[in-house]
């Protein structure tokens, strides 16, 4: 699955990259026309802006982009496409690893009344998720004692636990390297700007408004892609926190089932 999520946002990314390059022949008037709004005496702004025709948001979007810089806010939106694909692969994942324990539980005891351990470890087995495989694992052990099966259910959990957990710290790499990248544009562009100041010879507005602004929209994208999967990374947390809780209260109720069926016995 997870090399599924991967191809999926090459695609995507290799068609927005696709859509800027068809983008960069229309941002040049729009650019000229920035210019000869900034030049226009304060009076006459309102009427410029007035009679300025609507732009669509994707096209702005993809003018934003060019202004960026292409370098820094294509690495943006790589880190957008694969935190986006990591995400999703764990949002799915986490979904189907979600078990009604209180039926699993019912249907194992109702097992080991009628065909015993063996029967219930079918049931386990064709039980998806991570708590019928605890589950499995603790059946396996039983004919070893009861603290034997708590310790492989302790054991088995946390291996559980970690593959719950695996790819996070992708999503929070991509989360601490968005808003960098960002601000290491920002700081790139601020000595352009500069440089073009220093060039100029003197210290035009329109050279330092420009200059700046063109800075400043990496440190936007950058921040938007970082609260962006920071949404999705606490969203997994607390599904990865739910499905731990069920774990540890299912592994309880399991080893008391089994104590029970050893009394009987």
């Amino acid at each position: 699955m997870k090399k599924f999520f991967m191809i999926l946002a090459a695609t995507a990314l290799m068609a927005f990259t696709a859509n800027i390059a068809s983008a960069q022949d229309a941002a040049t008037p729009e650019q000229a026309a920035t210019e000869e709004v900034a030049q226009a005496p304060a009076n006459d702004l309102a009427a410029l802006t007035a009679g300025a025709p609507e732009v669509p948001l994707t096209q702005a979007l993809k003018t934003k982009f060019i202004e960026g810089g292409a370098g820094f806010m294509s690495l943006i939106i790589i880190c957008l496409v694969i935190g986006l694909a990591l995400s999703i692969e764990r949002i799915l994942y986490l979904s189907f690893s979600k078990t009604n324990t209180k039926k699993l539980i019912a249907e194992v005891e109702k097992a080991l009344e009628e065909g015993g351990i063996e029967k219930a470890k079918e049931v386990c087995r064709n039980t998806r998720g991570p708590v019928a495989s605890i589950y499995y694992q603790g059946l396996l052990h039983y004919d070893q004692g009861i603290d034997v099966v708590e310790k492989n259910i302790v054991s088995y959990g946390s291996v559980q636990n970690s593959e719950l957990e695996s790819g996070l710290s992708w999503i929070s790499l991509f989360i601490a390297i968005a808003p960098s990248l960002g601000f290491l544009g920002t700081v790139i562009g601020m000595i352009q700007a500069f440089d073009a100041i220093q060039a100029a010879g003197d210290i035009s507005p329109n050279v330092v408004a420009g200059g700046m602004k063109v800075a400043l929209i990496t440190t936007v994208a950058g921040l938007i892609v970082a609260m962006i999967l920071q949404v999705f990374y606490n969203y997994i947390l607390a599904k990865i926190e739910s499905i731990t809780i069920d774990m540890e209260d299912s592994t309880i109720s399991l080893v008391d089932v089994l104590t029970k069926y050893g009394q009987k016995k």
